[in-house]
C-alpha cells in the first residue's frame, strides 16, 4: 500500500468532521429565535442561555486537555461528535425549559471537546504533511456552515419544525462522521495509521521521535499568550459580523429587511473562498505574511463598514472582513502546534478556550457600545483589536519553544 495513503485518508476524514461541525453549529445559531419561541425563553433570560454555551465550551476544551493525556484525540472526536448531533436533535424536540437548559449545557461542553480534538488532529496531520493544510479543514467548516444555514433558512421560510429540520440532518451526519472516523489519524499513528485503536498513553506521543526536540517542552502560558490574544481578537471580529451585521445594515445603513440578511451569507462565502486558497498562500509566502495580509484586509473591512454611506458599501466592508478574518484562526492553531510540538494537544486545548472568550465578549461589547455611543463607533473597537494582530504576527513564525524561529519542517513523504 502507498505509504502516503493513510495521510490522505486521514485528511479527507477530518475534513468530513469539520464540515459536519460547521453544519451542526449553523443549525443551532441561525435558529435561535425559533428555539426561543419554542421554549418561551424571554428576552431577559436568552442572553444567559447564550452566554452559558461558550462558557461551558471552554470547560469542555479544558477537560479535553486532560482526557487526551489518556486516550487519543481521534477517540474523543469519534464519540463526541455524534453526541453533539443528538443533543441538537433533543433541543429541537423538547418543549420544557429544563430541556433547553440541559441540552444547551451539554451542547456547550461537547462542542468544546469537539473543537479541541478536531484541531488537535488537524495540527498533527499538518505536521505529518510538512506543509500548510489547516486552512483547508476550516474551509470545510465554512462549507458546512453554509449548508446548515441554507437548511435553517428553508425551515424558517417554509415554517418547518425544528425537529423536522434537525432530524434528517442528524440521520445523515452521524453515520457519515462515524464511517469517516475509521480513518482519523493521530500524531503517534504508524505510517499505515491505527484506525482508531487506543494508545496506552498520550503523554509522550505528539510527533515522530525523529522530529522531536532534545527535550519535551511543556506548555508555558506566557509563550502561548500572544496566540491566545489573537484568537480572542479574531473571534470578537467574527462574532461582530455574525451578531450585528443584519442590525447594522438595517438600522444604521437603512437597508431593507431582506437586504440585511445578505451580509452574513456573503461573509460565510468569502470565508470559504479565502480558506480554500489560503494554504497555497502560506506555502508560498509563509504564515506571517498571510496573517498580516488578512489582518490588514479585515481592518480595512471594519473601516469601510464604519464609514459606509449606504447598504451596498457596507456589504463591501463585510465582504472584506470575510476575506481578512478567515485566515487568522486556522493559522493560530497551526502556530501553537509549532510552538509546542511535544505538547501540541495541550496547547491547542488551552488556545481553543480563547475562541469562546472572543465569542462571549464580542457581541455584548459591540451591543453595549452601540447603545451607549453609536454602532458606527462600535465597529472601530473590534477593528482596533483585530489590528493588534499585526503586533503579534511574528508569533506565527515561531519554532519550538526555546529553539528559535523556524518554518514548517519539510515533509519526509510526498503527499498529494
Amino acid at each position: 500500500m502507498d505509504d502516503t495513503q493513510p495521510l490522505r485518508h486521514g485528511r479527507a476524514a477530518l475534513a468530513v468532521s469539520f464540515f459536519a461541525q460547521g453544519a451542526l453549529f449553523a443549525l443551532l445559531v441561525t435558529r435561535i429565535p425559533a428555539i426561543q419561541d419554542r421554549y418561551g425563553i424571554g428576552d431577559g433570560l436568552l442572553p444567559v442561555f447564550l452566554a452559558a454555551v461558550p462558557i461551558l465550551a471552554g470547560v469542555g476544551s479544558v477537560g479535553t486537555e486532560k482526557l487526551v493525556a489518556r486516550v487519543r484525540p481521534s477517540v474523543v472526536l469519534r464519540w463526541v461528535q455524534p453526541v453533539v448531533a443528538l443533543v441538537l436533535l433533543g433541543l429541537g424536540a423538547g418543549n420544557r425549559m429544563w430541556v433547553a437548559a440541559v441540552t444547551l449545557a451539554l451542547f456547550g461542553v461537547c462542542v468544546g471537546g469537539l473543537d479541541a480534538s478536531m484541531n488537535m488532529l488537524g495540527v498533527s496531520l499538518q505536521r505529518a504533511y510538512g506543509r500548510s493544510i489547516m486552512l483547508g479543514f476550516h474551509a470545510a467548516y465554512s462549507l458546512g456552515g453554509i449548508v446548515g444555514s441554507v437548511l435553517a433558512w428553508s425551515g424558517a421560510h417554509w415554517h418547518i419544525s425544528l425537529v423536522a429540520i434537525y432530524g434528517p440532518a442528524v440521520l445523515v451526519l452521524i453515520p457519515l462522521t462515524l464511517v469517516a472516523s475509521r480513518w482519523y489519524r493521530d500524531a503517534d499513528d504508524g505510517p499505515h495509521g491505527a484506525h482508531g485503536k487506543q494508545a496506552p498513553s498520550r503523554q509522550h506521543s505528539q510527533q515522530d521521535p525523529q522530529e522531536q526536540p532534545k527535550a519535551a517542552v511543556p506548555v508555558v502560558m506566557r509563550l502561548l499568550l500572544p496566540l491566545c490574544l489573537v484568537m480572542s481578537f479574531a473571534y470578537i471580529g467574527d462574532s461582530t459580523v455574525s451578531n450585528w451585521s443584519a442590525k447594522y445594515l438595517q438600522d444604521t445603513l437603512h437597508s431593507s429587511e431582506q437586504l440585511s440578511t445578505v451580509p452574513y451569507a456573503v461573509y460565510m462565502v468569502t470565508t470559504l473562498l479565502g480558506r480554500s486558497v489560503g494554504d497555497f498562500g502560506v506555502r508560498r509566502f509563509g504564515a506571517v505574511a498571510v496573517v498580516r495580509l488578512g489582518t490588514v484586509v479585515a481592518v480595512a473591512g471594519f473601516a469601510v463598514v464604519a464609514v459606509a454611506p449606504g447598504a451596498w458599501v457596507g456589504m463591501l466592508g463585510f465582504t472584506l472582513l470575510g476575506f481578512g478574518l478567515c485566515v487568522i484562526v486556522p493559522q493560530t492553531f497551526a502556530a501553537a502546534g509549532r510552538l509546542f510540538p511535544t505538547a501540541s494537544d495541550a496547547a491547542i486545548a488551552r488556545l481553543n478556550v480563547f475562541n469562546y472568550v472572543g465569542f462571549l465578549v464580542g457581541s455584548p461589547l459591540v451591543g453595549a457600545l452601540g447603545d451607549a455611543w453609536s454602532y458606527r463607533g462600535a465597529m472601530l473597537v473590534p477593528m482596533l483589536l483585530v489590528a493588534a494582530t499585526l503586533y503579534y504576527a511574528k508569533s506565527f513564525d515561531a519554532g519550538p519553544a526555546g529553539y528559535g524561529v523556524g518554518h514548517e519542517r519539510p515533509s519526509t513523504v510526498d503527499v498529494g
